[in-house]
């Protein structure tokens, strides 16, 4: 297991800055934003270049909606998805996390060829998923599927909903991440539920209760970590949350709390 941050979580004026400082932290690697990345690919190989820090993944960031009634959204998201994952390729990087929609539903209605908008959804989803899985099969970086609170998208709130599209596409691209603040409102059991999907586990978000870093909410983490070696998880594990200042104190005290669980 190798713990990460968003970019955006940690102190720095400049991208060059931030690796630097997570170096000092102990973390392996940095999750970056997708939005702008080509403008900024040369400025991230200079950054990670010296440094034993590594990019973990690239989030989201692309144009367009994957589940948009308008098929230039559509395209538009088909087409920025492959290009973040030849980024994602280029630098090493695990994957790119999509999240299909968010919101409600841009689909029409279209009983009674299909018995719910979720369904047209999810056919249209596959489809889509299958396109980019065959477009991107010489890459070695994936599509990671993040399932979110209902609160946030209607489509893609639990692990096994993410999992049955994923065995449906049956491509090599396309896995699965978890986010512990939305598993925290649609899994029952956390561990249960990580274990039930660790075939496709790729990446975790890290967060606790109320989305502030891990150990400072009241999620309790020993037995999802407990699953997680149990599994063999080996990929990152990036912050993504709130930040109490002073952050640095805040993330060693919340690095200190988690390594003492991966032990």
């Amino acid at each position: 297991m190798k713990l990460a941050s968003q970019e955006g979580l940690l102190p720095g004026k400049s991208l060059a800055e931030k690796v630097k400082i997570a170096e000092q932290l102990g973390l392996e690697g940095i999750e970056l934003g997708g939005r702008s990345i080509e403008e900024r690919y040369n400025e991230i190989v200079e950054a990670f270049s010296t440094s034993k820090i590594k990019v973990s993944t690239i989030c989201s960031g692309y144009p367009g909606d994957l589940l948009s009634a308008d098929r230039r959204e559509r395209e538009k998201a088909i087409e920025g998805i492959l290009k973040r994952l030849e980024i994602a390729h280029n630098l090493g990087a695990v994957g790119l996390i999509v999240v299909p929609t968010f919101g409600g539903p841009k689909l029409p209605d279209l009983y009674p060829l299909f018995p719910t908008v979720w369904e047209l959804e999810k056919k249209l989803l596959i489809e889509e998923l299958r396109i980019i899985d065959r477009k991107a099969r010489t890459y070695n970086s994936f599509v990671l599927l993040e399932p979110l609170n209902r609160y946030e998208t209607h489509f893609l709130n639990r692990l096994e909903d993410a999992v049955s599209i994923i065995e449906e596409v049956n491509g090599e691209r396309i896995m699965l991440m978890a986010d512990f603040f939305h598993m925290n409102i649609e899994e029952a059991d956390i561990a249960s539920s990580l274990k039930k999907v660790s075939k496709y586990l790729k990446h975790i978000h890290l967060a606790d209760s109320n989305r502030v870093l891990p150990g400072f909410g009241h999620t309790d983490f020993s037995k999802p970590f407990k699953v997680l070696k149990d599994i063999g998880y080996k990929y990152y594990m990036a912050f993504e949350c709130r930040v109490p200042e002073p952050r640095i104190e805040s993330l060693k005290k919340s690095i200190e709390f988690l390594r003492k669980l991966i032990r």
